[in-house]
């Protein structure tokens, strides 16, 4: 495999030019500063739902897991019916009205937050409306991007957007947890809802064709999608193994992490350190794509993937803070390259009417198993212990990706 295929650019300002060149595109730009703020935003909703949700009458630890729970199955359940109303209807028209649901959601959230008279069941009540909204605009994102910059340039606009949710994770929290203090829980959800009120604005100005398509039953659309899903060998398995990182590796590094983090490697502040270094190589792995149109994109894509085994197995052998930080560094580039090059293969490879539904199919496939996992991830380590469990998820990852690597769908996609 060879990482690039086009001459070297020019050295200086028309290199830069070059790595930024999907920002020429006005519709990009205006997608991009919506998406950011929105971003920024539910970065830090998370921090202050949680503690709004502990300061309440009747809150505790089991009301956010109860409040988080909601959400999660609110996304999980929309999915696939959004994706089909997003190729009928048109990206656009259904991420903005999934935004207003959100901003919806969020500013009477915020409101009764600040006026003292949120009870659980409201919150938990909101908590739906916001995940039937996030999961209303995620297909929409892959189908959007294409009509936003030439086919050439997607790698690049994928490369800003996965830098931007990079950025996004980092400050968010710093910024939640400050101005809980500063303020309360209310103002940030507050600020949530003005996030995606800004979201709102950007994609009422855009500008894009409304998609022509014949008129099918919900089961006709679905059994299309499906079709198209299944019938693509590299897609299927790229997701597959996704979703099963999520279900055997990652669910238990998030869970078992922070209770290593307090027994070995100082408490809540040294897993703050690996979490934010995690968020740093995202975002340098997502800007190290600008400028680049890898030939063999879904290979590397599942390459870059093995690196999530890195901080899990400096955990397991008992490592110290600081080669977990910088395998969490790692990880946050593999990621993002992972992601990006995906989404950028996907966006090429899959006909423009019926990218929602692939979309809507492989973040469900993706993300399923992620919530067995969590609630599997302690009982299984309180049996076998947490350094065994989360070995075998490194050996089940680095296994994984030479697997898929040795199918020939994937290994030779792209070459020609």
């Amino acid at each position: 495999m060879t990482l690039r295929t086009r001459p070297p650019a020019p050295a200086g300002p028309q290199r830069t030019t070059r790595r930024l060149r999907a920002l020429r595109h006005s519709r990009f730009r205006r997608f991009l500063v919506g998406q950011s703020t929105s971003l920024l935003g539910s970065g830090m909703n998370t921090i202050g739902t949680t503690f709004a949700v502990l300061q309440l009458p009747g809150g505790g630890v089991d009301a956010v897991g109860l409040v988080m729970a909601a959400r999660i199955l609110a996304i999980l359940v929309v999915l696939v019916l959004s994706g089909i109303l997003t190729d009928r209807l048109g990206a656009r028209s259904v991420m903005l009205t999934a935004d207003l649901l959100r901003f919806a959601a969020q500013g009477v959230l915020a409101l009764l937050l600040l006026t003292d008279r949120a009870r659980m069941w409201e919150v938990v009540a909101l908590a739906v409306v916001l995940g039937i909204g996030e999961g209303g605009f995620s297909p929409g994102l892959t189908a959007l991007v294409p009509g936003l910059v030439p086919a050439e340039e997607l790698t690049d606009a994928n490369s800003l957007l996965q830098s931007a949710q990079a950025v996004a994770s980092v400050a968010g929290p710093g910024l939640a947890g400050l101005l809980v203090a500063l303020s309360g829980a209310g103002s940030v959800v507050a600020v949530d809802a003005a996030s995606y009120g800004v979201s709102v604005l950007a994609l009422a100005g855009l500008r894009l064709p409304q998609p022509v398509v014949p008129r099918r039953g919900l089961l006709a659309d679905l059994g299309r999608g499906w079709t198209e899903f299944t019938s693509r060998t590299w897609l299927w398995v790229a997701i597959l193994h996704i979703s099963l990182f999520n279900f055997v590796l990652w669910a238990p590094f998030l869970v078992l992490g922070p209770t290593l983090a307090q027994q070995r490697l100082g408490g809540a502040s040294s897993w703050g350190v690996v979490l934010a270094l995690y968020g740093t190589g995202s975002i340098g792995g997502g800007l190290a794509l600008l400028g680049r149109n890898p030939r063999r994109a879904l290979a590397w894509s599942m390459a870059a993937s093995a690196c999530w085994a890195l901080p899990a197995a400096t955990l397991a052998v008992r490592m110290p803070l600081a080669w977990v930080a910088a395998a969490a560094l790692l990880a946050g580039a593999g990621a993002a390259v992972c992601g990006t090059l995906l989404a950028s293969v996907t966006q090429r490879e899959i006909p423009a009417e019926v990218r929602g539904r692939i979309s809507a199919f492989s973040s469900l496939g993706s993300f399923a198993l992620g919530p067995l996992g969590l609630a599997l991830a302690g009982p299984v380590a309180g049996a076998v212990g947490a350094d065994r469990m989360l070995a075998f998820g490194v050996v089940w990852q680095l296994t994984a990706v030479a697997v898929v690597l040795a199918i020939p769908s994937v290994r030779r996609h792209g070459t020609t």
